[in-house]
């Protein structure tokens, strides 16, 4: 096999972004699956796709479908990435990977079960300025790593039922946006030893601004802050003893990254924007989980699942701190209840 046949699950505006970057990268999108006939045959017109499939059950069992990307909203990760494992599809689920901790461990499970890989769509992970973020990290080009700031605030739709602001859709900023930042923290600093973490909540119960203060091994410090309500600079730094990696407005997608001494000297200045042919930049998390699946490394590297599963953890303990909880998790507990 050359390369993997894809499916795309749902067809909302993420989904049609992704289908762009796949056709634009050349890969095998053969497959849509939604609720409706209308919507999948809209879609599939839209990118030429083969199958159009009226429910999300028929594009998990086609058997032309290698690999399902999942675009629903986040409290239906959990379901539909079980259905496809269920049906032996590789999974890249749209971050953030499930609602909670425990719907991430169960995935986990499934796809080891299984022998399937399943992958955070965390397109950030993916992309050329932070391959070479990495390779400058890594190198020692900063010294010691003393701390990381990262932020992502936009000025979204303040409507109580918007599904940003909607609790029983997970709403908020932190899974919508603090994942970004928070996501790029641990793959400078690794996991957090301590987590600090406040946020104003809106009258629905989600969080319209959140930020976090974390420490790391050796003493490292770490800082968000991410809101739906107000428009930032959206930028990250890496302060190291011996120079700073600077990541210009919009860090989590193709941007420009300086590496800058501490005299204020640029030592490097890496353009990873991409032109008009290049897509949004969604094809490189595609390309990778091709390259995980060729070569038999079913527990990612860039991103490990191991990592997606406890950075969901570590967005648990803020929600635990800033009081927010999703009804579906209330639903549990009362199910757990009656049962024992």
């Amino acid at each position: 096999m050359t390369g993997l046949r894809w499916g795309i699950l749902a067809t909302g505006g993420i989904a049609g972004a992704f289908a762009s970057d796949l056709r634009a990268a050349g890969l095998d999108l053969v497959a849509v699956g939604s609720r409706s006939q209308e919507s999948a045959d809209a879609f599939a017109a839209r990118f030429d796709i083969a199958h159009a499939h009226p429910s999300y059950e028929a594009l998990a069992a086609d058997p032309d479908v290698d690999i399902i990307y999942i675009s629903t909203p986040h409290p239906m990760h959990h379901e539909n990435a079980r259905l496809a494992l269920e049906h032996g599809k590789h999974v890249l689920v749209e971050k953030p990977f499930m609602l909670t901790h425990g719907e991430a461990a169960d995935v986990q499970q499934l796809a080891a079960e299984r022998g399937l890989l399943a992958m955070e769509a965390m397109w950030t992970r993916y992309l050329p300025h932070m391959i070479r973020a990495r390779e400058i990290i890594a190198a020692g080009t900063l010294g010691e790593i003393r701390s990381v700031a990262a932020d992502h605030s936009q000025l979204l739709p303040s409507d109580p039922t918007h599904r940003l602001n909607a609790l029983e859709l997970g709403g908020g900023a932190l899974l919508d946006l603090a994942i970004y930042p928070l996501s790029f923290i641990w793959d400078v600093l690794g996991a957090p030893t301590s987590i600090q973490a406040v946020a104003r909540l809106i009258e629905t119960g989600a969080d319209a601004e959140v930020a976090t203060v974390m420490t790391h091994a050796g003493g490292a410090i770490s800082t968000s802050l991410s809101s739906s309500r107000t428009a930032g600079p959206n930028t990250a730094v890496v302060l190291g003893t011996e120079a700073r990696i600077e990541i210009e407005r919009f860090f989590w997608s193709p941007s420009v990254l300086r590496v800058i001494d501490p005299d204020g000297t640029v030592i490097e200045e890496f353009d990873g924007r991409l032109d008009e042919t290049g897509g949004r930049g969604m094809q490189f998390e595609a390309l990778a989980a091709e390259r995980l699946v060729r070569d038999g490394i079913l527990g990612g590297d860039i991103l490990p699942l191991d990592d997606t599963v406890a950075i969901m953890g570590m967005l648990d303990e803020i929600r635990r701190q800033i009081g927010v909880r999703y009804p579906s998790e209330d639903a549990t507990v009362d199910a757990e209840v009656r049962h024992g």
